[in-house]
């Protein structure tokens, strides 16, 4: 391993940008571990800067597989079963690569848990740590240095061999067995699920499942060339973080530039940084990256990047929100991003990654359609371009096409009794293809409700087809039904979010049973405003703004800032936005009523 000087650039040892030095071979192998061996013969490799954008450590491909190597032999000397699951405190450092692919030849499973699942401090951590330990089953685990007393806590009385930081593994000796990397049918590692709408799932993806995910990717979704550079600050701990950039650009022999998540949440200028620095031409986010990075940009400061060479600009992981990224890309034409360059894609844990993706360079694809149609007979009619101006009476609802399946993946949008609906007919998404999970570890029940005998996974996601692209409403666990309408929570989000002073991402839209037994729609909004006739003023004014576009009476809530769950993958949680608003005990059933609380006091009813 080589450790760069704080002023250093990129390590002209490692990579160029140009070029692999060995024949592109996109995803076509065996095992990981073979794609690894073959990505050490060329001059690849990974980059991981500092919150300054500074060169902390490079990591070549080569340099990868031998110390992969020697920790694998290392990790023998335990003589853990063949199969065991080894977990993986994923931050975004070089030691993650390593315990990854030593797993990977020594015959383990690896597992990696979030560094942090943002649940309210030391003890809800420890809690949850504790549970993905038991959940999976390991046999050893490893953190990063300052989150050992963390890990040493949760696994106070759960049957590990060894747990604690790098330097714990580096002092095992190493063993004389000859090494057997995982082969084609065995696990390739657990990815548990983001959790946003139940308790995070361990779903296992083999060998196979993965790696004919990514040629699809490759090949076919980024249609990746020689030339081609990644830029992620995506955690290692989720599907898009860990398959799409840290073995998507192995298996392709593609130099990678890492800027860890939690220096991307407090920089994310950085990240254009980086893209400016290395000239990368890919790089993915949730909606939610690019709509932090333009809120922390000066004006002055939106011409001074160079995003030209930009070409794969990815969304996903959520609801993709077309009217923010297309913010994005007037903020920053001036540094030479191109909207082209947007990629829609939707996927899935549960799908090893990708599912489908937009063609490139045609940017966004937007739908817009009849809303209250949609909502009334699950049917997305499409509306003409000057319809939503020329007739008041029509709502006009928009959504973002996620593109065609990568080969080998079939589609279907199916109705409540399991019966195939036609184009643009909305359902819930079904998906068979190789690249599907075995299974949820050890939940033999929860795998039989989703994955059917014949390998049909229920994703739980609603969309409808244009041609053979899928589009994407939401999740199904999220519809909210009030008097027999269905009405979509990202609807009532995106009117509180059209409001003065609430931004993309402060407001969460959920329903909670009534005493009559029915449901009743409730809003709850980070608001950084303190004083109460304001706050109070806001409320009156979204109220009548979602009775005129939905029809429908709403509960508003006014909570203080950075007090939305989240899950460990970022996303909002609304199931634990339901289960926080309730905790507080001042649901009113009265439409006439709302909560809210400043930001210096306890929620009280006004």
């Amino acid at each position: 391993m080589e450790v760069a000087d704080e002023g250093a650039g990129l390590m002209e040892s490692i990579v160029t940008p140009t070029q692999s030095g060995i024949p592109l071979r996109p995803g076509n192998f065996q095992s990981l571990s073979h794609a690894l061996e073959y990505a050490a013969q060329g001059t690849t490799g990974c980059n991981f800067f500092t919150s300054r954008g500074k060169l902390s450590v490079a990591l070549s491909y080569r340099d990868l597989y031998q110390q992969a190597g020697a920790l694998a032999r290392r990790l023998l000397s335990l003589q853990l079963p063949r199969g065991a699951r080894v977990a993986l405190v994923a931050d975004t450092t070089p030691d993650f690569l390593r315990f990854f692919f030593a797993c990977q030849m020594a015959g383990f499973v690896p597992v990696p848990l979030p560094v942090s699942m943002h649940l309210g401090g030391h003890d809800a951590y420890v809690k949850q740590l504790n549970r993905l330990l038991m959940t999976c089953g390991a046999s050893a685990a490893v953190a990063p240095e300052e989150i050992v007393p963390y890990l040493e806590e949760a696994s106070r009385g759960l049957d590990l061999e060894i747990q604690g930081g790098a330097d714990v593994f580096a002092a095992l000796p190493e063993a004389s067995k000859e090494l057997r990397p995982l082969g084609p049918s065995e696990l390739a590692y657990i990815q548990f699920t983001s959790g946003s709408t139940r308790w995070p799932r361990g779903v296992e993806i083999t060998q196979e499942a993965v790696l004919s995910n990514l040629s699809g990717i490759i090949r076919h979704g980024l249609q990746v060339r020689s030339g081609d550079r990644c830029v992620s600050w995506l955690p290692f701990y989720h599907d898009m973080g860990l398959v799409g950039f840290v073995l998507g650009p192995l298996a392709s022999q593609l130099s990678v530039d890492y800027l860890s998540t939690r220096d991307f949440a407090m920089r994310p200028r950085q990240w254009l940084n980086l893209m400016t620095q290395s000239k990368a031409t890919i790089s993915f986010s949730p909606s939610f990256g690019f709509e932090l990075c333009l809120r922390r940009l000066a004006e002055r400061d939106r011409d001074q990047f160079d995003l030209s060479n930009w070409r794969i600009a990815g969304v996903g992981a959520e609801t993709v929100r077309a009217e923010s990224l297309l913010q994005f890309a007037k903020a920053l034409e001036p540094s030479g991003f191109n909207k082209k360059a947007f990629v829609a894609c939707y996927g899935m844990a549960e799908c090893s990654l990708a599912v489908s993706f937009a063609p490139l360079d045609h940017g966004l694809i937007v739908d817009y359609v009849d809303g209250d149609h949609l909502a009334e007979y699950k049917e997305a009619i499409p509306l003409e371009d000057d319809l939503p101006s020329s007739n008041a009476n029509v709502r006009e609802s928009s959504y973002v096409n996620c593109g065609n399946p990568i080969p080998d993946c079939e589609v279907e949008i199916r109705d409540e009794f399991g019966d195939i609906l036609a184009e643009r007919c909305a359902g819930v998404i079904y998906v068979k293809g190789p690249g599907l999970m075995t299974g949820y570890f050890g939940d033999p029940a929860t795998t039989q409700e989703v994955l059917s005998s014949d390998g049909w996974l229920n994703t739980g996601d609603i969309g409808y087809r244009i041609g053979e692209s899928l589009v994407i409403i939401g999740r199904e666990k999220d519809l909210i039904i009030i008097n027999g309408k269905n009405i979509w929570p990202q609807d009532l989000e995106y009117l509180a979010e059209c409001l003065p002073g609430v931004r993309p991402g402060d407001a969460s839209a959920f329903s909670v049973k009534s005493s009559s037994g029915g449901e009743s729609a409730v809003v709850v909004i980070q608001c950084r405003e303190a004083d109460s006739e304001k706050r109070e003023h806001l409320i009156e004014q979204l109220k009548p703004i979602i009775y005129k576009e939905l029809g429908i009476d709403c509960f508003v809530e006014l909570i203080p800032p950075r007090t939305l769950p989240r899950t460990s993958s970022g996303k909002l949680s609304r199931s634990r936005a339901r289960e926080d608003f309730l905790k507080r005990g001042n649901w009113n059933e009265s439409p006439a009523l709302a909560l809210c609380a400043a930001p210096s006091e306890s929620l009280a009813s006004l």
